[in-house]
C-alpha cells in the first residue's frame, strides 16, 4: 500500500510511518491523534481514499492519503462496509508500529466514519459504529468524522 503526503510525495506505509514518528519527536510533549477515515466516489468503477491525519492536539497536523480502484459498488451498505473495512485495516497496521515504537500512550487513535444522523447513512450508524468499536477503536460520525467526509472527501473526485 502506498501513501501521498502533499509534502512528501508518495510512499511506503513504513515511509509514512517514519514521517509519522519524526513529527510525534519533534514535540514529544503534546498529545496526539491518528485519525483514519475512508470515503468513496463511484463513476465505472468506485474509487477509495483513505486518509492518515496526525494531529497535534491544538497545534495542527499533518495528513496523508491511499487510493485505490475496484469495481463499481453500487449498493450503499456495502460501500460504506468497505470503506469502513479499509480503515480498520489501515488502524490496525498503524496500531501496530505505534506499539513496536512505544508511543501509544500518547497517540489516541480514531476511526472517521462516513455516515450520519441526516441521510441515506443514518440506518448504518449502528451496525458501522459497532464494527468499529468492536475492533477496539474510538468511532467518530459526521459531523464530527472529518478524517473520512473532508480529507478523503478531496481526494476520491
Amino acid at each position: 500500500m502506498w501513501f501521498e503526503s502533499p509534502t512528501e510525495g508518495r510512499l511506503s506505509l513504513e515511509q509514512m510511518f517514519g514521517s509519522i514518528m519524526g513529527y510525534i519527536e519533534s514535540d514529544p510533549d503534546s498529545r496526539y491523534q491518528l485519525i483514519v477515515g475512508s470515503d468513496s466516489h463511484t463513476r465505472h468503477e468506485s474509487y477509495f481514499v483513505t486518509a492518515i491525519v496526525i494531529c497535534r492536539v491544538g497545534k495542527g497536523g499533518r495528513f496523508f492519503f491511499s487510493r485505490s480502484r475496484r469495481r463499481a459498488i453500487r449498493s450503499l451498505r456495502q460501500k460504506v462496509m468497505f470503506e469502513t473495512s479499509l480503515s480498520l485495516t489501515v488502524a490496525a497496521r498503524v496500531t501496530e508500529l505505534l506499539e513496536a515504537s512505544n508511543v501509544t500512550e500518547r497517540v489516541d487513535v480514531e476511526i472517521h466514519i462516513d455516515v450520519g444522523t441526516t441521510g441515506d447513512t443514518r440506518e448504518l450508524i449502528r451496525e458501522i459504529v459497532g464494527m468499529v468499536t468492536g475492533s477496539g477503536y474510538r468511532a467518530r460520525i459526521k459531523p464530527n468524522a472529518f478524517g473520512a467526509s473532508t480529507v478523503a472527501d478531496r481526494f476520491t473526485k
